[in-house]
C-alpha cells in the first residue's frame, strides 16, 4: 500500500507501508513443528525420572554421606590446626612478654643502680670529694710555703755565711796569720736564726750569740772581735757599708723562695686540674649511661605497645 503526502514542501514523499511482509502465504508453515526441544524446564528439574530410581538414590545418599563425612573431616582438620596455630602462637608470644618482662627487669635494675650511682656520686662522693680536696689543697699550699721558706733559709745562710767569710777577710787583712773559721764551721752557729731575720746582719747577730764556744775551740778571738763590731753597728748603717752583699743575701732567699713556691704550686695545680677533669669524666660517663638506658627504655616501651596491639588483636 502506497500512500503520498500532499505536495506541502514541493514535492513528493511517498510512505510504504506493508509493501514487504514476510509472512506470506507461500513461506508461512501451515504446521506444527516435530521436533521436541531438548532444553529443561523449570519441571523437569524440579523431577526428574530418576527421583523414583532405588540405585540412583542410593548413589545419591552415598554421595551426600561422602561429601559430609569429607566437610566433617576438614572442619576437624582446620580445627585442629588452628588450635595448634593459637596455642604456638600464644606460647611464642608468652615467650616475647617473658623475656621483655626479663630485658625490662634488668634495665630497671641497671638504671635504678646507675641513677643510685649517680645520687652517690652527685650527693655523697662529690661533696666529700670538694671538702677534702679542699682541705688537701689548704695542707698542700701550707706545706708549700714552709717548703719553700726552709728553702730560702738554706740559700740564704749559704750566701749570707759565704759574704760573712769575705767580709771577715777584709776587716782582718791587716792581721796576717789570723785564724777564719770555715762555712762548715759556722753552720751550726748560725742554724737557730729565724726565717724572719734572714739579712746577713741577722746572720751576724746569730752567729755572735753561739761564738764562744767557737772562741774556746780554736784562736778566733779577732774573728769574734769582728763579729762583735759588725753586730754593734746598727742595721741601716751595716747595711749602707755592706749593700752589696746584703742586697745578694736578700736576694738569694727571695728568689728560692719563688722558685720553690712555683715548684710546689704547678704540682698542686697540676693535680687540681687532674681532679677537675677526672669528675668531668665521671659525670659524662653517668649521663651517657642514663642517655642509654632512658633509650632502650623507650625502645622496650614501644615494643611492649606492639605486644599489647597483638594481643588485643
Amino acid at each position: 500500500m502506497k500512500v503520498h503526502y500532499i505536495n506541502i514542501l514541493f514535492f513528493a514523499f511517498p510512505l510504504n507501508i506493508l509493501e514487504h511482509s514476510k509472512n506470506k502465504p507461500s513461506i508461512t508453515p501451515q504446521h506444527t513443528t516435530r521436533y521436541t526441544s531438548r532444553v529443561l524446564s523449570e519441571k523437569d528439574i524440579r523431577s526428574t525420572n530418576s527421583d523414583n530410581d532405588p540405585q540412583m538414590k542410593r548413589v545419591k545418599q552415598q554421595y551426600d554421606n561422602r561429601t559430609s563425612q569429607r566437610l566433617l573431616e576438614y572442619h576437624e582438620r582446620m580445627k585442629d590446626k588452628r588450635q595448634k596455630r593459637k596455642e604456638e602462637r600464644d606460647k611464642n608470644i608468652q615467650k616475647i612478654i617473658e623475656k621483655d618482662k626479663r630485658e625490662k627487669s634488668l634495665a630497671e635494675k641497671v638504671e635504678k643502680g646507675c641513677l643510685r650511682c649517680g645520687c652517690a656520686l652527685g650527693g655523697g662522693v662529690l661533696p666529700v670529694w670538694g671538702l677534702v680536696s679542699g682541705l688537701w689543697f689548704a695542707t698542700l699550699s701550707q706545706y708549700a710555703t714552709k717548703t719553700a721558706i726552709e728553702a730560702g733559709i738554706k740559700a740564704g745562710l749559704k750566701e749570707g755565711l759565704e759574704n760573712v767569710m769575705k767580709i771577715a777577710k777584709l776587716s782582718l787583712a791587716d792581721h796576717t796569720g789570723a785564724p777564719i773559721p770555715t762555712v762548715e764551721m759556722l753552720q751550726p752557729l748560725a742554724a737557730s736564726i729565724s726565717g724572719d731575720n734572714i739579712t746577713l746582719h741577722g746572720i751576724f747577730e746569730c752567729i755572735n750569740s753561739n761564738i764562744e764556744g767557737l772562741g774556746k775551740a780554736g784562736n778566733y778571738e779577732l774573728f769574734s772581735t769582728t763579729v762583735k763590731r759588725m753586730v754593734e753597728k746598727t742595721f741601716p748603717v751595716f747595711n749602707s757599708e755592706y749593700k752589696q752583699q746584703a742586697t745578694a743575701v736578700a736576694s738569694a732567699v727571695e728568689e728560692t723562695k719563688a722558685a720553690e713556691f712555683a715548684a710546689k704550686t704547678g704540682l698542686l695545680s697540676n693535680t687540681i686540674i687532674a681532679s677537675v677533669v677526672t669528675i668531668i669524666i665521671i659525670v659524662l660517663i653517668m649521663v651517657i649511661i642514663y642517655l642509654v638506658l632512658r633509650y632502650r627504655r623507650k625502645k622496650k616501651m614501644n615494643k611492649k605497645a606492639q605486644y599489647t596491639k597483638l594481643l588485643n588483636q
